[in-house]
């Protein structure tokens, strides 16, 4: 780096004084890291893949809460009815029943069975009331529509 010399002597058949300049510029540039950018680049890439797979399961997930919350609604308002069609003639056999046990016809235990059965069939429309209400909370809140009002509702329909 601005190296000079002075050279007092002949030397090839020159003589005089001569003087010398050299410079030195080092350049440092890595042409290969050992693949650390590509690596980061498939890094990057597999995260983006891995992201878009995370978002279509999560939509096929809330479609298919969605659609399995629907099929409870209408699989429990049918079950709602025919459950209040089976309660009726529970009530009807009950009292016919008791008017069988009063003539002479049927028995006590005739008696029993249609209360046990009225009861029974009072258990499980009550059951499918509550599935019915569950299934429509479980919809509106797939759907994005819950409030606080309809959980409201809900509690003053179960007590």
């Amino acid at each position: 780096m601005g190296n000079y010399a002075k050279n007092a002597g002949c030397s090839f058949g020159v003589c005089g004084d001569t003087r010398s300049t050299s410079i030195a510029v080092q350049l440092n540039m890595p042409l290969f890291q050992g693949g650390a950018t590509q690596s980061k680049w498939r890094e990057a890439d597999a995260n983006r893949e891995k992201a878009k797979q995370d978002l279509e399961n999560a939509r096929r997930n809330a479609a298919w809460q969605t659609r399995q919350a629907y099929l409870g609604v209408a699989s429990g308002i049918a079950q709602v009815q025919a459950l209040q069609q089976a309660l009726k003639s529970s009530e009807s056999l009950l009292e016919a029943s008791k008017l069988g046990q009063e003539v002479g016809v049927r028995t006590s235990l005739d008696v029993l069975n249609a209360q046990q059965q009225l009861f029974s069939t009072r258990r499980d429309l009550y059951q499918a009331q509550y599935n019915y209400l569950v299934s429509h909370l479980r919809l509106k809140a797939a759907a994005g529509n819950l409030l606080e009002a309809d959980l409201e509702r809900v509690n003053q329909a179960l007590h």
